[in-house]
């Protein structure tokens, strides 16, 4: 992880160099992490590559990475609160915490209620099987056929994806998103669509799964990290994530989590 070692020293000397600016008044968040001294941030911890829980051990991924550098920049302590995908939209209403991150979509639903940073990536729904069905199920046609099992977790845009395009498969509901790609490996399970960053890694360690067309995915959206609706708050993490950018600090980091 040296190169992430090297990105947050060059952040570290860009936020050092910022001034501080009176656009940031009038924020009900930033006022909240200013008197408790830490910022909140959600993380699902199930979601390779961007946040996961070690069986004995903290929060890893490119997100925990992010966290830190956000809590640096905020001059704050990072507190890790553990969120689901069915509770996400609820836990940000009910405050639990200011931020959420760990590789959220942008839907127009989730907009109704809360705000968005500028966009992290954008990625798209895509399938990982056995590798002996890779040819099988590259298409949305060659997996909503009968006697095909989708698994599937529950509560996010995978399942959103799944109900609306699968109609003749079983449709298999996998509350654990930790454990789920061991359902299809186990041959409990034939196929999943999930994003394809996370299909990648799951080729990687897998042995015997496959991405079947991850440069090729279903659908196409972008992914940035949930707020509340706080236009100031909001224009200080974009601030924040732009001047990540300058310095190639978050394409490094993305980049260092998916090798």
């Amino acid at each position: 992880m040296n190169r992430i070692r090297t990105l947050a020293a060059l952040l570290l000397i860009l936020v050092l160099a910022a001034p501080a600016s009176a656009r940031w008044e009038g924020s009900p968040t930033l006022e909240r992490i200013a008197e408790r001294g830490e910022v909140r941030v959600g993380l699902s911890g199930d979601y390779k590559p961007f946040s996961w829980e070690e069986p004995e051990g903290p929060f890893r991924g490119l997100d925990v990475d992010m966290a830190e550098s956000l809590a640096g920049d905020l001059d704050a302590k990072l507190v890790i609160v553990r969120t689901s995908w069915p509770t996400l939209m609820e836990d940000l209403a009910a405050g639990k915490f200011d931020i959420g991150m760990g590789g959220i979509t942008v839907t127009a639903a989730r907009r109704q209620a809360a705000f968005f940073s500028d966009p992290i990536l954008t990625d798209g729904k895509a399938p990982v099987a056995r590798c002996e069905d890779k040819e099988r199920f590259r298409t949305l046609e060659g997996i909503d056929r009968k006697g095909v099992r989708v698994i599937v977790n529950p509560g996010g845009t995978n399942e959103e994806f799944a109900r609306a395009n699968i109609t003749r498969a079983t449709l298999i509901l996998h509350r654990d998103n930790a454990s789920v790609f061991e359902e299809i490996a186990a041959g409990r399970a034939d196929v999943m669509i999930t994003d394809a960053i996370e299909t990648r890694i799951v080729e990687r360690e897998y042995d015997a799964l496959c991405a079947t067309n991850p440069d090729a995915p279903f659908t196409q959206a972008e992914k940035a990290y949930l707020l509340p609706r706080d236009a100031v708050f909001k224009a200080r993490v974009d601030d924040w994530l732009g001047r990540l950018e300058a310095i190639g600090a978050s394409q490094g980091m993305i980049q260092e989590w998916l090798q």
